[in-house]
């Protein structure tokens, strides 16, 4: 009797024994499967952390701290009122009446900006500016102490291109807006020339100086790229106050740009711009070889051209 159930005891452990080999117990799954889960997520949460830590390190390309831009304008000049004196005695000149300004002239503009820190932005701006017409005077005229009698026909030479050194701090913080301030330096270089076209009677009055300026400018960009700005430049003062001369000179310059356009990749724009260009200067300078050293000078242009900005990053 012992012996069967010893021998009955050895089968069913046998059996049991064979059971658990060949069919693990389905409690023994999770068992196995839950340490190899949590390992996977600790090493996810591992790598997670290590590419964060790299974004960190890594240079932020998008938001340097500096950028380039260069800008360029090209379209046509309307003078809008322009004349002229030189000396007390000279013939106050209306350059669209008599002297062939009425016609559209070409105009360009082209500048350098850069901007350190998405804040401050320096501009450097190169502004052509020689209109050259031609014309038989329709009155006798007196210009500089010359004197041209009418119908002569002269060649008439207005050159004032101007270099203009800028800077600008940005209120907004927003890359997308604008409102800027600062202040600006600008040379001009003038040349007025009047000349018959025999080459018997000529004048020619030449001008370098510096002419400070206020700025501010503007832009407020839509959805989709759309904005619309401004920018202006303009100071209105005794010229003895800018150089320190003894001259009772008053001058006074404003420019002034209104444009919409479209942003595209890059930061670069294109655009259609406005511009009213103004100015001039009256009063008793050094007296010249051939005049008193009186002037009177005062301009107004509008220009209308199209442009476009291309900047890096």
């Amino acid at each position: 009797m012992m012996i069967r159930v010893a021998t009955l005891t050895s089968t069913f452990v046998f059996a049991a024994s064979a059971y658990a080999q060949t069919d693990p117990a389905p409690s023994a799954i999770p068992e196995a499967v839950a340490p190899s889960s949590g390992a996977e997520e600790s090493s996810a949460a591992e790598a997670h952390s290590a590419i964060d830590a790299a974004e960190h390190a890594r240079p932020n390309f998008s938001r340097p701290w500096f950028r380039v831009r260069a800008v360029a304008e090209l379209g046509f000049l309307a003078v809008l009122s322009h004349k002229i004196q030189f000396g007390k005695d000279g013939t106050y000149f209306d350059y669209v009446k008599d002297g062939a300004q009425d016609n559209l002239f070409a105009v360009t503009r082209a500048s350098v900006e850069v901007e350190l820190k998405r804040r401050h932005t320096f501009v450097f701006l190169y502004q052509p500016l020689d209109i050259v017409t031609k014309v038989a005077l329709p009155r006798a005229v007196r210009i500089a102490g010359a004197d041209f009698a009418e119908g002569t026909p002269v060649q008439l030479r207005y050159g004032f291109p101007f270099y203009r050194g800028s800077y600008l701090y940005d209120f907004v913080k927003s890359p997308k807006h604008e409102l800027s301030f600062g202040l600006g330096l600008q040379i001009r270089n003038a040349t007025i020339d009047f000349e018959s076209q025999d080459g018997t009677v000529f004048t020619s009055n030449r001008d370098i100086g510096p002419v400070p300026l206020l700025k501010s400018r503007g832009r407020y960009s839509f959805k989709r790229g759309a904005f619309v700005g401004y920018e202006v430049d303009g100071l209105y003062a005794p010229v003895s106050v800018i150089n320190g001369s003894d001259n009772e000179v008053t001058g006074a310059i404003i420019d002034l740009s209104l444009r919409g356009g479209l942003s595209t990749r890059g930061h670069s724009d294109v655009f259609l711009n406005l511009r009213y260009l103004g100015g001039g200067a009256v009063g008793q300078s050094d007296p010249k070889p051939t005049y008193d050293g009186y002037t009177k000078n005062w301009l107004h242009f509008m220009t209308v051209s199209i442009g476009a900005s291309l900047g890096t990053f």
